[in-house]
């Protein structure tokens, strides 16, 4: 069945974003009803994971994802875009959806930065402080991304001046750069490094706790399915969620 109807005119732009990213978490996506979550896409293994425990719990129910920026999802879901519930990695790009808004935002969970390498540590990365080294490469998101505002936060804290050779669009594109061996070093979230296990080495960031990263959950004036997207944001602050969340690293709210 198709998914939610659009209440409202829609920029080409909009449509062509969001259609492009969504992708089902059930192999198939032929249940009757389909809710679309927009999430940071850190969140990208946890919420498939409760997408298919929702499914379970829902027969007839699809969960469809976008997984991207917060940033570039707060900016869809207050242009309308045709989705149930919104997931950022930060409060305050949260803060900037508050028009799309159908309930008070939730914080779910908290993430902490940490330095990863490729696992064979081409540059011999030991310390944060060895990204003032000329020799490092190293990557980080773009600061308007939560993940660079972070990590930005972090570099200053440590007075490093040595400059990224390169900005991506979230925390997934960072890890990529690392897994193919495109860069010496990058700043991940932890629950990232732990999903890319044996692929990376971690190095602990000092101080990275003062700067944490809080996580808020809200279901979305266009849905078409209210009922189902706060269902789906209970499940995510309620025990199993947050059972799901800490096994991939993710600090409590």
């Amino acid at each position: 069945m198709p998914g939610p109807r659009i209440r409202r005119a829609l920029p080409v732009a909009a449509l062509t974003l969001v259609g492009s990213l969504l992708t089902g978490c059930g192999g198939g996506g032929s249940g009757d009803t389909t809710i679309t979550v927009l999430a940071a896409s850190s969140l990208t293994g946890t919420f498939t994971e409760l997408g298919k425990e929702f499914e379970d719990q829902h027969s007839g129910v699809t969960v469809k994802f976008a997984f991207d920026s917060s940033a570039t999802l707060a900016q869809q879901a207050t242009q309308g875009a045709p989705a149930d519930v919104l997931a950022t990695a930060d409060t305050t790009t949260m803060d900037g959806a508050k028009s799309a808004q159908a309930t008070t935002p939730k914080v779910f969970a908290t993430n902490v930065m940490v330095l990863a390498t490729p696992a064979d540590n081409p540059a011999n990365v030991q310390a944060f402080s060895d990204l003032n080294k000329s020799s490092v490469k190293y990557v980080m998101c773009v600061t308007t991304a939560p993940c660079g505002m972070v990590g930005q936060a972090l570099l200053k804290q440590h007075h490093i001046t040595g400059r990224p050779v390169s900005q991506e669009v979230d925390v997934k594109s960072v890890l990529a750069k690392l897994t193919e061996g495109e860069a010496d070093a990058g700043l991940v979230y932890v629950t990232d490094a732990t999903a890319a296990g044996s692929q990376v080495h971690v190095v602990t960031i000092p101080g990275a706790a003062k700067q944490v990263t809080t996580y808020p959950i809200v279901t979305l004036t266009q849905s078409d399915h209210p009922d189902l997207a706060q269902e789906f944001v209970d499940l995510v602050t309620g025990t199993t969620g947050q059972r799901v969340l800490q096994q991939a690293g993710f600090g409590k709210p």
